[in-house]
């Protein structure tokens, strides 16, 4: 069997999640205020055309500015950083989505070029248009941005939830999955919410207008916040698609997911109650600093429900088909008998400084099986997790690591690679020292042989709801 190795890239104490999770979650909270801001700068412009209102010509003219300015450049931006951050940490996620879904990409990227054409022309030729094709170019633009959400969607939910996908093969059983509708609907809600509180900001910095022109203007764009009413259905109707372990994740499996759930909604919340109760049923006036920290919430909001879509796939990055450490569950099996780094072509930066050669062994391993989600002394680092475990602890845990972390892949290696991998998170907490001399370990890797046989290769979600036979191979 042919397994593929790919060159790593360390950051330092940043956990390499932690680099794609940064990057993405200002990217998406942007692309969905781009194509929110389509959608209600249509509204606006229609308001122009058939109410002859002056005033909501204007506002189209000043959050135009900002769209572009925000969205085209910084959201341009934090994309080229994510696709690139994305094929350092994980490039054998990224190339089956893009074998997979190639056609469906190029689908998207043509509606990016024609969001892009669309909106440079309006910003470029708005102000010698008339009010019918002003709002021909901004039904272009928001059609496109919603386009592109649409086909990027598709794939991003298959990760999760890919379907019939996994038997069949097949694109479209892939990109039309099991979450595919709730998580489209609940973007574009999104969106348009997003948009909104971004008008409220906008419209506060708008110069030359009374309070009473301001008043109305708010008024109309709180309109885009009353979908938020359907968050708990969509929330709901998300929920009940996904896989049954992902769901236990967010319900208390994971503090970490629990938690940032948690943030999502209660970000949300706050901003659809005040939404409710002061735009729509109390009209109230909202200033600047108030729209900015409603703006912030929304963020929030968006972190805390990225952080959870990424997390609940756990212990894969494409259900069933790959773990996030990049191996497949056939490639598992298989590097149990001859070791995950036999045949790792990649020298280790910085070998000089690892004393033994059993140490070198247990640096590449890491590297290989565990670098993607832990580092050694940084952000989830290894040593803080096992610095209280006694060295059989470490061996068992890391043995049977689906057991003691279920949304962690199994152990990939033998039983000579796991006990290089121990000796070196052993050193690292014992101060890195020039000198290392291990225990003769004969026995352990019996004992680790047995514990590996004894839990077997099948993910810890398989396991989660059998009976445990002590003793016997799962």
């Amino acid at each position: 069997m042919d397994v593929p190795y790919y060159p790593t890239h360390e950051f330092g104490p940043l956990m390499k999640g932690l680099i794609i999770g940064g990057i993405g979650i200002v990217h998406v909270f942007l692309a969905q205020f781009a194509i929110g801001g389509g959608l209600l700068m249509c509204y606006f412009q229609w308001l122009a055309g058939s109410r002859g209102s002056q005033l909501a010509r204007q506002f189209v003219d000043g959050y135009f500015k900002v769209l572009v300015l925000i969205s085209f450049v910084v959201g341009a931006v934090t994309g080229v950083g994510l696709w690139l951050t994305s094929i350092q940490i994980s490039p054998r996620t990224i190339g089956i989505m893009v074998d997979e879904f190639h056609w469906v990409w190029a689908t998207e990227w043509t509606f990016f070029c024609l969001e892009i054409v669309a909106g440079y022309s309006f910003y470029r030729y708005s102000r010698i248009l008339n009010d019918r094709n002003r709002l021909f170019l901004l039904a272009t633009y928001s059609a496109a941005a919603w386009f592109s959400l649409f086909w990027i969607n598709g794939i991003l939910s298959w990760q999760l939830t890919p379907g019939e996908w996994v038997a069949e093969r097949n694109v479209w059983a892939g990109f039309f999955n099991p979450s595919f509708l709730p998580s489209l609907i609940f973007r574009t809600v999104t969106s348009m919410v997003i948009a909104a509180l971004v008008a409220c900001i906008v419209i506060n910095l708008i110069p030359d207008l009374s309070r009473s022109q301001r008043e109305k203007l708010i008024a109309k764009a709180g309109h885009f916040t009353a979908p938020m009413v359907l968050m708990p259905l969509l929330g709901i109707w998300y929920m009940a698609s996904i896989p049954a372990d992902s769901r236990q994740w967010i319900m208390g499996g994971s503090v970490a997911m629990t938690m940032f759930f948690a943030l999502g909604i209660g970000c949300s919340l706050l901003i659809g109650g005040y939404a409710l109760f002061s735009l729509l049923r109390g009209g109230l006036y909202i200033n600047v600093a108030t729209a900015t920290l409603l703006c912030l919430l929304g963020f929030l909001a968006t972190a805390g429900g990225e952080f959870v879509r990424e997390g609940v796939r756990k212990p894969y990055t494409i259900r069933t088909v790959l773990y996030s450490n990049s191996v497949t569950p056939d490639e598992l099996a298989y590097l149990r008998r001859v070791g995950s780094v036999t045949n790792d072509p990649y020298p280790l930066l910085s070998s000089d400084e690892i004393p033994t050669d059993q140490l070198q062994l247990g640096a590449k391993v890491f590297r290989f099986q565990c670098s993607v989600c832990h580092t050694v002394q940084g952000a989830n680092g290894l040593t803080h997790l096992t610095g209280t475990w006694t060295p059989m602890q470490l061996r068992l845990n890391v043995a049977q690591l689906q057991r003691t972390k279920p949304f962690m892949p199994p152990f990939a290696g033998t039983p000579e690679e796991l006990e290089a991998l121990a000796q070196w998170i052993e050193w690292h907490n014992s101060g890195s020292m020039d000198d290392w001399s291990a225990a003769d370990s004969g026995a352990s890797l019996t004992q680790i042989a047995s514990w590996l046989d004894e839990v077997g290769t099948r993910p810890g979600i398989d396991l989660m709801n059998e009976p445990r036979v002590s003793g016997g191979a799962q």
